[in-house]
C-alpha cells in the first residue's frame, strides 16, 4: 500500500505538471504567435509524465509509434524530482502504517511546495493570458456588443483548464494533510 501512496503522489504531481504545461503552452501560442509550440513539446512532456515508453517494433513493415525509437530507458518526469525525496523521507522519518497520514509537516512540504509553486506560476500565466485576450478582444472590437460575453466565456473556460480554482484550495488548505 506504500507503493500505491507513492504512485498516487506521482500522479497528483504529474497532474499539476500537466496543468502547468498546458498553461505555458497556451501562453506561448498566444504571446508568440510566430513560434511553433512543437519545439517545446519534449520539455512539456518531461514536466508532466516524462518521456513515453516506446514499445519495440513488432515487424519491419509496421512503423514504430514513437518518433525516435531507441533502446535507452525513458526519462522520468518532473514529479520524480519531489516524489522520490518524499518517499525516502517518509521511509526514514515517518515509516508508519500505509503512509496515508501526514503527521510531520516537514515531510509533507516536500510534496506540497512544488505543487504550490506550479499553482502560483499557473495563476500568473492565467493573468497574463487574460490580459492578452482582453487586448485581442478590444483590438477586434468593431461594433460588437458581445465582447464582454466572449471575454467572460474565454476566461471561464481557462479557469478549470489551467487549474486556477486550485489557488483557493491552496490558500485555504492546511499544510498537515490531504492528498495533494
Amino acid at each position: 500500500c506504500r507503493l500505491a501512496q507513492v504512485l498516487t503522489q506521482y500522479c497528483v504531481g504529474a497532474n499539476y505538471g500537466w496543468l502547468l504545461a498546458e498553461g505555458l503552452f497556451l501562453h506561448k501560442l498566444l504571446a508568440l504567435a510566430a513560434v511553433s509550440g512543437e519545439r517545446c513539446l519534449p520539455a512539456f512532456l518531461l514536466l508532466g509524465w516524462g518521456e513515453p515508453v516506446c514499445p519495440p517494433r513488432v515487424s519491419p513493415r509496421v512503423p514504430s509509434p514513437c518518433p525516435h525509437p531507441t533502446l535507452s530507458p525513458p526519462r522520468p518526469g518532473a514529479p520524480v524530482l519531489f516524489v522520490a525525496p518524499w518517499a525516502a523521507a517518509r521511509y526514514l522519518y515517518e515509516n508508519e502504517g500505509c503512509w496515508e497520514r501526514n503527521e510531520k509537516a516537514a515531510v509533507w512540504w516536500i510534496i506540497r511546495c512544488p505543487i504550490l509553486v506550479a499553482v502560483a506560476v499557473n495563476f500568473v500565466v492565467f493573468v497574463r493570458i487574460v490580459r492578452i485576450l482582453v487586448a485581442k478582444v478590444r483590438a477586434h472590437q468593431v461594433s460588437r456588443g458581445d465582447t464582454r460575453v466572449r471575454l467572460a466565456r474565454s476566461t471561464l473556460t481557462l479557469i478549470p483548464l489551467l487549474g486556477v480554482h486550485e489557488v483557493a484550495f491552496a490558500l485555504g488548505g492546511g499544510g498537515g494533510g490531504g492528498g495533494g
